[in-house]
């Protein structure tokens, strides 16, 4: 049983008539099993019909959020889009007020952090590896107490880095698992939340020959599938009754 997982998306421009969201997210997701799905800009009718049949979803990397959402002017080098925005807070607010299995990448992290009542670092300096996306070019350190710690098989790996912002305050029920050498948060997990796990690297890019990238794609798959199920089973149980 393939569990079916949303990938968040919009377009690059406010007002352009095309999506944009890398293939990479689409491949991983498919590649650890999971059946994925985009979820771009609708009527909120409709974006709430389709997260309630979704079993997990992926809120992926993409534009800075804008600072306004926690309570800051934008620094000189922030670029945000209002309609991704939108998208992804209400699909995180349903996200987490249902217990749906979530993975954040890169700007989802921050995102869901922000939804979460946190706030971000706006610019970050020498985070962004030029070339090759699949370069593992910064060292981390996991907490040896935390889920990550043991989804990922190890508390030292290296990984891959590809942007300028990075979790400032942390939200609600969250707390930071994983830190590169200068002591940005890398990876953060929900104490309250039944699976949510928020990584800054691009483990979709990685999966191939990235031992803790395929771990986390395949646990984050392995929850979806087992909401997936216990759906189906109380489905039947109701049918019964």
């Amino acid at each position: 049983m393939r569990p079916l997982i949303g990938i968040t998306t919009a377009t690059r421009d406010p007002g352009s008539p095309f999506l944009q969201q890398r293939l990479t997210y689409v491949h991983a997701v498919d590649a650890a099993g999971g059946l994925p799905v985009l979820v771009a800009p609708m009527s909120d009718a409709a974006l709430t019909e389709l997260l309630e049949r979704l079993d997990g979803i992926v809120f992926p990397g993409g534009a800075d959020v804008d600072p306004q959402r926690y309570g800051e002017p934008p620094h000189p080098k922030t670029e945000f889009n209002p309609d991704l925005d939108q998208l992804e807070l209400a699909a995180a607010r349903w996200a987490l007020a249902s217990d749906t299995p979530i993975l954040g990448i890169c700007r989802g992290q921050q995102v869901l952090n922000v939804a979460l009542g946190g706030s971000l670092i706006q610019h970050v300096e020498d985070h962004r590896q030029p070339g090759d996306r699949t370069a593992l070019t910064q060292p981390l350190t996991v907490a040896p107490d935390s889920r990550m710690r043991e989804v990922f098989g190890t508390d030292h790996l290296e990984a891959n880095t590809m942007h300028h912002q990075a979790v400032a305050r942390l939200g609600r029920g969250l707390k930071a698992v994983a830190w590169s050498a200068d002591g940005t948060v890398e990876a953060v997990e929900s104490e309250t939340h039944p699976w949510l796990l928020m990584v800054q690297f691009h483990p979709e890019e990685l999966v191939d020959f990235h031992d803790p990238s395929l771990r986390l794609m395949t646990a984050f798959v392995e929850a979806c599938r087992a909401r997936a199920i216990a759906r189906a089973i109380a489905g039947n149980v109701a049918r019964v009754r």
